[in-house]
């Protein structure tokens, strides 16, 4: 019994922030390569732990945020918190329909672009959430006087609720245009539920390279501009300022990691001609460490560097394992 390994590739692809350069002629590839049943099964177990030991982190953070009103009346962990719950439904989902591609290879369209809408709005969330924390680490160092003033409670949720209109615009034009150029019998079809085969409009591929090219300027030119202006300011200044400079800089390689598989493409084709034999195996790497790393980061970032949140966290552990 053999089962297909390149599904999850695809998953990768289409369900991150960074799929743009991906064409629904690559669905042929997937019948190219199979795996064995043992090693199908033990790729599904690497997945799934990693997906439920990464939530089960940020479900300790989110209590952790929840009971204690010294961080739901802070900026700078009102959009940590944000982030955790993009993580946890991006890692969610995608470990769902990773585990649907080996098993049930094809879903209803319906479900498929609605699991694919959440995915897309959830990971274009996080580059700005990220620029977002950046700007609020940059006020409070070089800005500390006036950092009350701009990052208060209220301008935060009205920030992560215009972080959310902003991935909504960018990705329900996907859904409109396919209701408008599609049968209805397509919506009851079954497909291997990518972003293409959800929404198979050429035009929406254009689309999708140029919003997250402005994207990507965008966040980039925030996460560098804040970086160097914290890291003159830490030369002179504090320890806070030298510690707010490295989280900027953890952002950054976040960033990074979130974005790599623009470069997928080439890396793909690079592989499949140094390592025909296994390629398969190359491509589980990379959506080990494109998809599920990153959402690794953000525990380390508050939930290990920051000392406040890392003496809550340990209560709220230590209370836990105390308990018979």
């Amino acid at each position: 019994m053999t089962l297909n390994n390149i599904h999850f590739f695809f998953l990768f692809l289409n369900f991150s922030f960074q799929e743009m350069n991906v064409s629904a002629a690559n669905v042929s590839v997937v019948l190219q390569y199979r795996d064995s049943f043992t090693k199908a099964v033990t790729k599904n177990v690497i997945v799934v732990v990693l997906g439920i030991s990464i939530n089960c982190i940020n479900a300790s953070l989110i209590h952790t945020f929840h009971k204690h009103e010294i961080f739901y009346m802070n900026p700078r962990y009102i959009l940590f918190i944000h982030l955790v719950v993009n993580d946890m439904i991006v890692v969610t989902l995608t470990v769902f329909l990773f585990i649907i591609s080996y098993t049930l290879y094809k879903i209803n369209v319906s479900i498929c672009c609605i699991s694919v809408l959440f995915v897309i709005f959830t990971t274009e969330n996080t580059p700005l959430n990220l620029a977002c924390m950046a700007v609020e680490c940059y006020i409070a160092i070089c800005l500390p006087l006036r950092h009350t003033q701009i990052c208060t409670v209220k301008r935060t949720l009205m920030l992560i609720g215009l972080i959310w209109t902003t991935s909504i615009i960018s990705g329900i034009p996907d859904l409109f245009i396919t209701l408008a150029t599609e049968p209805l019998d397509f919506f009851h079809s079954q497909v291997f539920c990518l972003r293409e085969t959800a929404f198979p409009h050429p035009l929406l591929v254009k689309k999708r390279d140029i919003t997250y090219l402005m994207f990507l300027v965008l966040v980039w030119i925030t996460i560098f501009y804040t970086y160097f202006k914290i890291l003159f300011t830490a030369k002179t200044a504090n320890k806070d300022a030298k510690k707010a400079r490295d989280t900027i800089l953890l952002h950054g390689f976040q960033l990074l990691l979130c974005m790599s598989s623009y470069a997928t493409p080439l890396l793909k084709d690079a592989l499949q001609r140094w390592f025909p034999k296994n390629y398969a195996d190359s491509l589980f790497a990379i959506y080990i460490i494109v998809q599920i790393l990153p959402r690794s980061i953000s525990p380390i970032i508050y939930g290990i560097r920051d000392n406040t949140f890392r003496k809550y966290l340990r209560r709220h552990l230590l209370c836990k394992v105390s308990k018979p």
